[in-house]
């Protein structure tokens, strides 16, 4: 039995819908407002592929709230895995067009796991300067975690067993927003 509140198709049982979504990352917006008092000097980083578009979604959101424009970019973390000798991946493109040295970071993705994606992710930050602090931000927060990482802002802690696969669709690459929870065979 899934319980109340999740629907359960031939694609698994969606947690959340575009309202879902959009509401949750609203509320994170004004968590990272609040947080850093405001938007001076920081700058949102997606990790390919989902972190990007919902960092750019919270950018906008960020710069609308605090009138100003936020800085945005995309981080390819593949060269950075620990599996990067066995897993079947192309490198793509890291775009950050502006200085991160002395900025107050937000890494934005959409699902937290075992840690070790956000791991990477530092190590190709701090290969690129020094950041006066980096944050995270992460849209579903699962469990599981084999590194001490934890999310600074989550939209939605969903627990759930080693079993079962998080697939988070949003728009601009899958053509609607929502969140599923499928279990492995």
């Amino acid at each position: 039995m899934w319980g109340v509140g999740f629907a359960m198709n031939e694609q698994g049982s969606q947690v959340m819908d575009s309202e879902d979504i959009r509401r949750a990352l609203t509320r994170i917006a004004h968590e990272i407002i609040e947080k850093n008092r405001g938007a001076e000097k920081l700058a949102l980083i997606g990790i390919r592929s989902k972190g990007v578009p919902i960092a750019e979604r919270l950018a906008k959101m960020i710069g609308k709230i605090e009138g100003r424009e936020v800085a945005f970019g995309s981080l390819d973390i593949s060269l950075y895995r620990d599996d990067y000798q066995t897993r079947q991946t192309s490198v793509g493109r890291t775009e950050i067009p502006f200085d991160i040295n002395d900025r107050t970071l937000v890494l934005v993705d959409e699902v937290v796991y075992t840690g070790r994606t956000v791991r990477s992710a530092l190590d190709a930050l701090i290969d690129m300067g020094r950041p006066a602090s980096i944050q995270l931000a992460v849209l579903i927060d699962r469990g599981h975690r084999e590194l001490p990482i934890r999310p600074d802002y989550v939209g939605k802690n969903l627990p759930t067993s080693r079993k079962e696969v998080v697939k988070v669709q949003l728009s601009e690459i899958d053509g609607e927003d929502k969140v599923l929870i499928v279990k492995q065979g």
